[in-house]
């Protein structure tokens, strides 16, 4: 009998990643000074390495860690750090294979071009010289422009000057007035036909494309415009011009036009061209619309007369769980190479927004999770530190996703921002430093696989297209080598995609049919959830009675999802309570909804009111350190006295005056009615 102790699974997994490591450094090796002719044979192993390795990640993610024949430590990080080690194996590959390849185009094209540039007898150049008279006889018989072409043209990225074929006056502010003839730069072309362009003034705007036409400076490009211009400016001036499709398109035109601030800190060399205002924080700042506390609230159906995602299940005596279209988790890994902010600015925060887009809107509330960095290497951001205690909602990089939108263009969109301050005029301000889209589904309508994804970020705001973040460092250099050197500077998010096991999904479908949050507070949402099911569906007199509702919890809960250090002290005011509770009072949840009630009434909703409390203000050091320390002081407190009646009662501590708000729900005010975009 053997004493050798059989492998299992994961650690054969394990073994052959090894091996193929070291395969990929032996074809690197070989591929840095190949032999000549030898390129496309190193392109095929190439290739065929990079099966062997998805092949591999993909026996992994089929592992489970019941088939393990023996217990293994950590199991869950180890298979996360193989993924990684799988992951980096196959992006090396692919950067190779594109070197080998292009190699190969550009001898080929030598090759070519040196064959072509043979010499030629005068015969064929008499040809060739014949050939180009008789092009450019039909160009001159054919006057008649082709309509397709010309909008083909009109489109192009690349071209950037139109010449006005009639007059525009402003709609509505941030639209830009121009004249006939009047030549404008184009500098975002969007989809549903309305331009940002620039006058000879300087001043910028929205344009309807409608009004445009291709501007060229020769004469006889103009005589042939000028002609074109007739029949245009009588659709321009006699059809309806198309309505924007963006419902929020306000908030969003202030960070694409309102950019002096930008320009004035790129001349200055404080941030790269391809930074942006935050387009995600000026729809934060625009009301609730994209706040989570406004996506918290249930939602009516079309009627009005009930709610959509809210139904009482009275065999189980608590709500229904409501499945959704996207269900899921992803994970904020890191951000790599983002660049250096200049020691003009301060910077006061690094964080990532995320939401649910389909390339034109909103779909969702905006979460933000903030990053922490290392003065060793700045240009990398992590997240979910290592923290005693627990993990600040703010940092923590786990979130669920869920929406019941049919759009096939959803997706997660991401935008690296930082909040900073200027040293010379104290000015504030938030930045976006890039942004990446990640569709959910694919062109079949198949949801994409649950892995790790390496996203390019793109400059701009996430309504233009082929700006870079920093334009220094160009994609587009002479040479192959330059090209792959610029390709590993390139800014990068690292996000993972995690599916959801059945206990999980049975979870996050108590929450609304449209949320992203942290999963480290998705207990404490359901406890919410559960409450207005009662208040709502079991308790209320009637289904027909509007009268607001004495609950001080439902009226001042989504509070806290706008103030994450009082939800941390409800998360752990409510740990403390729970780590006392015996196992049957765990299963209660009649049980645990009261006791949820009282931990609520004795940590957080005294607070709220607290003239003690500074407000709370976004990125700023002090006075989320001077926060804390209140919050803290009050909790321990609570926990001495057995409950906060004695700090509520105690002269030496002052509340703000008494509204009744504190404690009636309206919710018929705080709602949100059916909207069919979301």
């Amino acid at each position: 009998m053997s004493g050798r102790r059989a492998r299992g699974p994961l650690q054969r997994v394990q073994r052959r990643s090894r091996e193929l490591q070291a395969q990929v450094e032996a074809l690197r090796a070989e591929s840095a000074a190949p032999a000549p002719g030898q390129r496309r044979a190193l392109s095929q192993r190439c290739m065929q390495l990079k099966k062997l390795v998805d092949e591999n990640t993909n026996a992994l993610h089929d592992l489970k860690k019941a088939d393990e024949p023996a217990p293994v430590g950590n199991y869950n990080q180890r298979k996360e750090e193989e993924e990684k080690l799988l992951l980096k194996l196959s992006q090396q590959l692919q950067k190779l294979v594109l070197i080998l390849d292009q190699d190969n185009v550009a001898t080929n094209y030598a090759v070519v071009e040196e064959h072509q540039k043979g010499p030629q007898t005068e015969d064929e150049n008499e040809a060739e010289d014949d050939s180009e008279d008789e092009e450019s006889s039909e160009e001159e018989d054919s006057e008649e422009a082709d309509d397709d072409d010309e909008d083909k043209l009109l489109d192009d990225p690349n071209v950037k000057e139109c010449i006005a074929v009639g007059n525009f006056s402003a709609q509505q502010e941030g639209d830009l007035t121009f004249a006939k003839g009047e030549v404008l730069l184009i500098h975002d072309k969007k989809a549903d036909g309305w331009w940002v362009a620039e006058n000879s003034k300087g001043e910028r705007g929205l344009v309807p494309r409608t009004y445009l036409a291709v501007h060229n400076e020769d004469v006889n490009s103009q005589e042939e415009s000028e002609e074109h211009v007739e029949v245009v400016d009588e659709t321009a001036d006699g059809t309806e011009i198309q309505k924007r499709t963006d419902s929020h398109w306000s908030a969003v035109r202030r960070a694409i036009t309102e950019n002096d601030t930008v320009e004035v800190l790129a001349t200055l060399g404080a941030v790269p061209a391809g930074f942006r205002l935050s387009t995600l924080f000026q729809l934060l700042e625009e009301g609730n619309q994209f706040r989570a506390s406004y996506f918290l609230q249930p939602e009516l159906t079309p009627s009005q007369l009930a709610f959509k995602d809210l139904v009482w299940n009275s065999e189980k005596n608590t709500i229904y769980p409501r499945p959704t279209r996207v269900s899921l988790i992803v994970t904020l890994c890191s951000c790599k190479m983002i660049p250096l902010p200049g020691v003009s600015i301060e910077v006061l925060s690094r964080h990532v927004r995320l939401c649910l887009f389909d390339g034109n809107r909103v779909l969702s509330n905006i979460h933000t999770v903030r990053a922490t960095w290392q003065p060793k290497n700045p240009q990398t951001w992590t997240f979910s530190p290592r923290v005693t205690g627990i993990l600040p909602s703010l940092l923590d990089g786990d979130c669920f996703l869920r929406s019941n939108s049919l759009s096939s263009d959803i997706g997660i969109l991401f935008e690296l921002g930082i909040t900073y301050i200027r040293n010379a005029t104290h000015e504030r301000g938030e930045l976006s430093c890039g942004w990446a889209f990640l569709k959910l589904f694919t062109s079949n309508g198949m949801p994409i696989p649950s892995k790790m994804y390496e996203l390019l970020l793109n400059g701009g705001t996430p309504y233009e297209r082929g700006v870079e973040v920093d334009p220094s460092i160009s994609r587009r250099g002479s040479g192959v080598f330059h090209q792959f050197i610029t390709l590993k500077k390139q800014p990068v998010l690292v996000v993972k995609l995690r599916s959801l096991s059945v206990q999980s999904k049975d979870i996050l479908n108590l929450l609304p049919e449209t949320f992203i949050g942290s999963m480290c507070y998705i207990h404490i949402l359901i406890f919410y959830r559960q409450l207005l099911g009662d208040a709502l569906l079991k308790d209320r007199t009637s289904t027909q009675s509007t009268d607001l509702i004495c609950n001080p919890i439902l009226a001042t809960f989504p509070q806290l999802m706008d103030q994450p250090d009082l939800m941390d002290a409800l998360r752990s005011a409510w740990a403390d309570r729970e780590r006392m509770l015996k196992r049957s009072e765990k299963r209660d949840q009649e049980f645990l909804k009261s006791l949820f009630v009282l931990v609520y009434h004795d940590s957080v909703f005294p607070l709220l009111y607290s003239t003690f409390l500074p407000d709370y203000k976004w990125a700023e050091e002090e006075s989320e350190a001077s926060r804390w320390k209140v919050i803290a002081d009050f909790l321990k407190k609570s926990r001495e006295n057995d409950g906060a009646l004695q700090y509520l009662l105690s002269s030496e501590n002052t509340h703000k005056a008494f509204d009744i708000s504190e404690v009636a729900y309206d919710f018929l005010g705080e709602v949100r009615k059916n909207n069919p975009g979301v």
